[in-house]
C-alpha cells in the first residue's frame, strides 16, 4: 500500500528538515511526503526546496498566504495519492520514527482510522501545561459524550486514514478546528477506529508553540457544530454516505 505524510508548515525553519530526513530514513517502501508551506515568512520553503533535490518522493505545496492548518491539510488531502494517509506536524512534538507504529491497524486490516494517543504513553511525554491538559481533557470528554465513543485524545496531531475514510470528507472548519470535524465525521461513519501509544515531546511558547485560548473556545463551537448540525446537512449526508459505501465495498472485495 501506498502511504502519503502529509506534513503542514508554518514557520518552521529549524525543525522541518529534520522532519523530512526522519520520514525518508523509516525506510518505507511505497512513500511520497507532502508539505505544505503555509505562507511561512522565516525561510521555511527554502529549506524544503533545498530537500526536493535529494527526495524525489518529497513534494511541496505552497500556499501563498497564511490560511491555518485545516486549510493546508485540506490542499494535501486533495492532493495525496496513498492509500493510508496520515498528518505529521512539521515541528517535531511527535517523533516521526512512531508512523509505522500508527499506520500498522491499518496495514493489518484492523483498522480504518488510528488515532495516536499522547495520553497512552509509548516512551515519554514532556511535562508542560496543566491548563492545556484541562482543555483537551475536557474537549475530549464532550466529544465523547457527543459521539458515543471512548477516545482518550480527539486533538492529537497523529492520526492516519484509509483514503477511503478522509478523501471524501470537504473540511469547512478553520484553524485548529480540523481535529475536532474529522474526529466528529469519522465517527458518524462505520470506520473501525483505533488508539494507539504515542511519545509526545511538546513544545512551550517560548519555543513556537502557537495554540492560544482562542483555539480552545472554537474547538468547543466546533464539537457542538460537527456533531449536532453538519452531519445532517446534505454535505454531512453525503460524506457519510459516500464512506459507508466505499468502506463495504473494500470489505466485500476482500
Amino acid at each position: 500500500m501506498k502511504i502519503s505524510i502529509l506534513v503542514p508548515a508554518y514557520n518552521e525553519k529549524r525543525s522541518i528538515r529534520t522532519v523530512i530526513d526522519r520520514v525518508f530514513t523509516l525506510g518505507i517502501e511505497n512513500l511520497e511526503v507532502i508539505v505544505v508551506d503555509d505562507g511561512s515568512t522565516d525561510g521555511t520553503r527554502e529549506v524544503v526546496e533545498q530537500c526536493l533535490k535529494n527526495y524525489p518522493h518529497l513534494r511541496l505545496l505552497v500556499q501563498p498566504t497564511n490560511r491555518g492548518k485545516t486549510d493546508a491539510i485540506a490542499r494535501a488531502i486533495g492532493e495525496a495519492t496513498g492509500d493510508i494517509l496520515m498528518i505529521q506536524d512539521a515541528d517535531l512534538e511527535y517523533d516521526p520514527q512512531e508512523i509505522p507504529d500508527v499506520i500498522q491497524p491499518i496495514l493489518d486490516n484492523q483498522a480504518d482510522v488510528v488515532y495516536g494517543s499522547r495520553f497512552m504513553v509509548k516512551k515519554a511525554a514532556r511535562v508542560l501545561y496543566f491548563y492545556h491538559y484541562l482543555a483537551n481533557k475536557g474537549l475530549t470528554f464532550l466529544s465523547n459524550f457527543l459521539t458515543n465513543r471512548n477516545m482518550s485524545d480527539i486533538e492529537t496531531c497523529y492520526k492516519a486514514f484509509r483514503k477511503e475514510v478522509i478523501q471524501p470528507m470537504k473540511l469547512t472548519s478553520r484553524g485548529f478546528g480540523l481535529e475536532v470535524e474529522i474526529t466528529a465525521m469519522i465517527c458518524k461513519t462505520k470506520a473501525r477506529t483505533y488508539e494507539v501509544p504515542i511519545s509526545y515531546y511538546g513544545r512551550t511558547y517560548d519555543e513556537g508553540k502557537k495554540i492560544g485560548l482562542r483555539d480552545g473556545f472554537e474547538a468547543l463551537w466546533f464539537i457542538f457544530y460537527y456533531n449536532l448540525v453538519h452531519p445532517f446537512g446534505s454535505e454531512g449526508r453525503r460524506y457519510i454516505a459516500e464512506v459507508n459505501h466505499l468502506l463495504a465495498e473494500r470489505r466485500i472485495s476482500m
